[in-house]
């Protein structure tokens, strides 16, 4: 693999006198999807503090393109499980309050253009003046996803983003967001305890056991896209390895 933009090495964690993670090593390279996969409460979600600089570092190590996270903070952009959408803002002016926030000195002409890009892209090009109020769960997480994109960052985290959506609008925003990344060939770390969900979107997985976390297994996904986990040998053999991963762990 070639060198990484994210590394976390030997990482050790502990929260409230429970022992989070044992020691998580693994890499990120640059403009990879990579999924993170485990049971619910393993600390996948925890990654992406670490790396946002959410939570001090405890052991080990944990580099963003050779840079501490609180350095590298604005090389990353999130998209939550939930849009976390101003509700007295439009979906326009949702989608440019990320620049809004983090570089106020951007021109409103400017944040605005750019936002205006990304809603286009992701496919709200006529909803643009729409309220939160008046889109549907996954129109208003197309609106959290182009306010990521408007920010131009090199790595992307995606902390469960489609797990409150229904099957259908789960299945679009898929295809949406691996046509995204192909397109922008921005690095994306996705979290998600789907097995099928990793297995449809993934360059790699990478498998966390169960509290105290450690890594369970790293597994490459070299099929193209888009993929056929059901009528696809090579899929139904990944996923059966994944099945029997998850009853060990």
């Amino acid at each position: 693999m070639q060198q990484p933009i994210i590394s976390f090495s030997n990482v050790g964690l502990s929260l409230g006198g429970m022992t989070i993670y044992d020691d998580i090593t693994f890499n990120v390279a640059p403009g990879e999807f990579l999924c993170l996969l485990g049971p619910s409460g393993c600390g996948k979600s925890t990654a992406l503090r670490l790396l946002g600089d959410l939570l001090p570092l405890q052991t080990g190590t944990v580099t963003v393109a050779g840079k501490t996270p609180a350095e590298a903070s604005e090389q990353l952009s999130y998209v939550f499980q939930q849009p976390r959408l101003l509700p007295w803002r439009n979906a326009l002016t949702n989608a440019a309050f990320g620049i809004e926030m983090r570089h106020p000195e951007v021109p409103k002409a400017e944040r605005e253009n750019r936002a205006r890009t990304q809603l286009e892209r992701v496919g709200l090009g006529k909803d643009m003046a729409k309220m939160p109020l008046m889109l549907s769960g996954g129109e208003r997480q197309r609106v959290a996803i182009a306010r990521a994109l408007a920010l131009d960052p090199e790595i992307i985290l995606m902390d469960e983003p489609f797990s409150a959506l229904d099957p259908n609008t789960r299945h679009l925003l898929r295809d949406q967001i691996i046509e995204l990344w192909q397109q922008s060939g921005k690095t994306v770390i996705f979290v998600t305890h789907d097995m099928d969900e990793a297995l449809y979107l993934a360059d790699r997985i990478v498998v966390f056991s169960a509290k105290p976390a450690r890594v369970a297994a790293v597994i490459e996904v070299p099929e193209p896209r888009p993929r056929n986990i059901l009528r696809d040998p090579a899929m139904l053999q990944r996923r059966d390895e994944l099945l029997q991963l998850f009853s060990d762990i």
